[in-house]
């Protein structure tokens, strides 16, 4: 689940980690009552420093995102479906940020990347189910 945790990245690992479980929740990935790993755990595996999980788990537990019990451990919350959606449309739109940034760095226009996308979906690339708010996103424009 955190195989995109980028030490190198600008965005602070703690945000990094909680951006991914917020996807995993909002995905159903990660399913309500369900047992986050512990904060030792996650930090050794992650090889980071325990209170940047802390750090994440609290951001998660004010967003509503997971419950905090104390000597328990970290769990999975309830999430509305509306608030599924709305993480979900978040994530999609910072994907397109990052592609246009990305196709930009490197010369690419935008219908060029509109043409790859279009290539990729119809080659049944990506998610098995197409997503109508990604696919509103790329319209837009982001």
């Amino acid at each position: 689940m955190f195989e995109s945790i980028d030490p190198r990245s600008p965005t602070p690992l703690y945000e990094q980690i909680a951006a991914r479980i917020r996807v995993a929740v909002a995905s159903e990935e990660l399913r309500p009552g369900e047992a986050l790993p512990s904060v030792r755990q996650l930090a050794k595996r992650l090889r980071v420093n325990p209170a940047t999980v802390v750090q994440a788990y609290r951001d998660l537990a004010g967003e509503g995102f997971v419950e905090l019990r104390h000597g328990a451990g970290t769990f999975v919350k309830e999430v509305p479906h509306d608030r599924k959606s709305e993480e979900k449309e978040s994530q999609a739109r910072a994907l397109i940020r990052q592609v246009l940034t990305d196709g930009a760095r490197l010369g690419i226009s935008w219908e060029d990347l509109t043409e790859a996308l279009e290539a990729e979906k119809s080659r049944g690339a990506g998610a098995s189910e197409p997503n109508e708010s990604v696919e509103s996103t790329v319209r837009e424009g982001a």
